[in-house]
């Protein structure tokens, strides 16, 4: 689903390279007496792991006389990037086992018949989850296309009732990306309570629900993370920001600034998410390449020794975040045989509402 993850350590004087997970090589500092290996991460290992669970749950669910979950996508226009990102989201989805199609739709497409489009989805049984492909053209507000999909059937987490849920501390649908660093940190261990927290990046997809997942409270319906957390954006003064992430125990960045985080902007021990993506010019190949946020090989700076390990993990080509889209899909399909989401008694009166 994409490439190895990279990852960077941030001890010492020299350039060292490290064998992560999955044999993979990866180049950091390291110091000219006792080195101390960062523990890296792989996202790509990590989300396979996921998958695996998730195909298994989608098996068992099967098994259990269940209709096997259904993913429709909706693509306006022919923006490269978004076609080959809808291209990763139905491999992921049929490696899995979740049925899905593409609903194609030409860029002048408009914002009434995509309405049209998401209305019908909403009624239609065989449909577990919709995902409408961002960014759309101009002539169409997204917001109002995100909200014309039924909240238990938003798998990205954007509509106003699953972003609301989420800042109450409710059990929602939370955008995927989010729920990707929430899951990694969950799942290597990385202790939040009481932490502080550097988020840089205040979008309302993805710095946004990060914040809030990491700052709640964890005995709410939907437990947070406890910890102090620190919004910054690509606004935020250089200096002022190296003064947050320097006192943060995780830092997470989200901004689309190549180069934003360098090592000398980490304290020892420190947690590293890097989510940013970012197109830019190899000057060396000539070609273009999808890099991070986060950069420590190029840093001038020389780290000092660190007694504890740093951990860095980039998820640029956000190989969790695809995994645990389908896992969302998964778990909404499991939880009708409950109740639905409160949000269900109650949007087929806001579709009304929004349309007349």
């Amino acid at each position: 689903m994409a490439a190895p993850a990279r990852g960077f350590l941030l001890l010492g004087g020299r350039l060292g390279r490290v064998r992560a997970q999955g044999g993979s090589v990866f180049r950091g500092f390291r110091s000219s007496g006792v080195r101390h290996d960062a523990v890296i991460i792989s996202g790509t290992e990590m989300a396979k792991q996921i998958q695996k669970e998730i195909q298994r749950g989608v098996e068992s669910w099967i098994s259990l006389g269940n209709r096997r979950p259904h993913l429709s996508i909706i693509l306006v226009g022919d923006n490269p990037a978004s076609h080959t990102y809808v291209r990763k989201k139905i491999r992921a989805a049929s490696a899995v086992g979740i049925c899905s199609e593409i609903i194609l739709k030409p860029k002048d497409v408009s914002q009434e018949e995509l309405l049209d489009i998401t209305d019908q989805l909403n009624m239609d049984p065989r449909v577990s989850g919709i995902l409408v492909q961002l960014p759309l053209p101009d002539h169409v507000d997204e917001r109002t296309v995100c909200n014309g999909i039924a909240p238990e059937k938003d798998v990205d987490g954007f509509h106003i009732i699953n972003i609301g849920r989420l800042c109450l501390d409710q059990h929602s649908l939370i955008p995927a990306t989010a729920s990707a660093v929430w899951e990694i940190i969950k799942r290597t261990g990385i202790e939040t309570f009481g932490k502080n927290v550097v988020v840089a990046g205040r979008s309302k997809n993805v710095g946004m629900p990060i914040a809030m997942l990491l700052h709640t409270d964890g005995e709410h319906e939907r437990p947070g993370g406890d910890a102090t957390v620190t919004i910054a954006h690509r606004y935020t003064p250089k200096e002022q920001l190296k003064t947050h992430t320097q006192l943060a125990d995780i830092i997470i960045v989200a901004a689309g600034i190549p180069k934003l985080i360098t090592s000398d902007m980490v304290k020892e021990g420190a947690a590293v998410i890097d989510v940013g993506i970012n197109y830019v010019h190899d000057p060396v190949t000539g070609k273009t390449k999808l890099v991070g946020d986060v950069d420590f090989e190029e840093s001038g700076h020389q780290p000092m020794v660190y007694p504890h390990p740093s951990m860095v993990l980039n998820e640029t080509k956000h190989p969790g975040t695809q995994a645990y889209c389908l896992s969302l899909m998964l778990k909404k399909e499991r939880k009708k045989e409950r109740k639905n989401l409160q949000g269900h008694l109650y949007c087929n009166t806001l579709w009304g509402q929004k349309r007349k």
